[in-house]
């Protein structure tokens, strides 16, 4: 982007904000693109990315939608070197990659990277949907491997028929076996009509918590997705997370058949644009999953894309 519709006065105006709790190594990346990363325990590390450069909106991406300002070659090298010396990384962002705000040719690459550094990547943490939500990334030559998470937290704002809600993490803390994981989370709401009726001040209520409200073990990835089965098959549990997912507002609409399995199917779309693929084929015929068939790996090849390693870095580019 030239001239006069660059925007290094915004990303030069946030370093300058930001510096108030950054520390001055992410000025460098904060001004080329809004996105840094910071340690912030020893073998800790949150990486924030900026979601603009995947967003559909942003018409500017006609002229380089596929790394734009190498901003994914950057997550790359910042993964590499975490990865090297045993670093746990949590990434935070606003859109979710699987989202259809998100440009296809951006989350696939993403969805590549996930699966490439899965065991250094415990979690990742969005928003912009204003839902109750989650997404789950899955192998890429064994869709029946679940192997990363997303976690989308609700909105303080009330768009659309919702409540205002926020969510608070539990992460495993600070010993020496510590794995960084999200080993619990719980929503808080406010009831918007309580409020209104007793005309005082807001209140907050928790709403749920998650390893309390679905018996979970855990919250590893295979748990997730085997809670997406159960949700499947069990209309009971999926009209409770329907009503998570709507923060319990009284005017959410009714669900039906194929309202419920865009919703599930949206819960295992971590790949935007490409739920026949992520989707479809995991679902078996009695259980909304299909078997996966030897032709699955070469389904999920980019189309147009192609990543590989070479000598430690990826490389992102059209395929001739």
């Amino acid at each position: 982007m030239l001239g006069e519709y660059r925007p290094s006065w915004l990303y030069d105006e946030l370093n300058e904000q930001w510096k108030r709790w950054l520390p001055a190594s992410t000025s460098n990346t904060i001004r080329r693109g809004a996105f840094y990363s910071v340690l912030i325990r020893p073998n800790f590390r949150i990486v924030s990315i900026n979601m603009n450069y995947c967003n559909n909106k942003n018409w500017w991406l006609l002229l380089n939608s596929i790394d734009p300002v190498d901003e994914l070659q950057w997550l790359v090298s910042v993964l590499d070197k975490a990865e090297i010396i045993g670093e746990k990384v949590h990434i935070i962002g606003h859109i979710p990659p699987g989202h259809s705000d998100c440009l296809k040719v951006w989350s696939k690459n993403y969805y590549r990277i996930i699966n490439r550094y899965e065991s250094t990547i415990v979690a990742q943490f969005f928003g912009h949907t204003h839902y109750d939500e989650f997404q789950v990334f899955y192998d890429t030559t064994n869709l029946k491997r679940a192997l990363g998470i997303a976690y989308v937290g609700p909105s303080v704002s009330p768009y659309y028929d919702l409540n205002p809600g926020y969510r608070i993490y539990y992460v495993d803390g600070d010993h020496s076996e510590t794995t960084r994981m999200v080993v619990d989370h719980e929503t808080w709401i406010m009831d918007l009509q309580e409020a209104n009726r007793n005309n005082n001040y807001p209140t907050w209520q928790k709403l749920y918590n998650v390893r309390q409200a679905y018996s979970m073990k855990s919250l590893l990835p295979q748990n997730w997705d085997d809670l997406i089965d159960e949700m499947s098959n069990n209309s009971t549990i999926f009209n409770q997370y329907y009503k998570y997912y709507y923060k319990n507002s009284p005017v959410r609409p009714q669900c039906g058949n194929q309202c419920r399995k865009r919703l599930l199917c949206d819960l295992r779309s971590g790949k935007s644009h490409d739920k026949n693929i992520l989707c479809q084929r995991i679902f078996m015929s009695s259980r909304h999953k299909l078997k996966i068939n030897n032709s699955t790996s070469q389904e999920l090849k980019l189309n147009n894309l192609r990543i590989i390693k070479m000598k430690n870095k990826f490389m992102i580019y059209h395929s001739p």
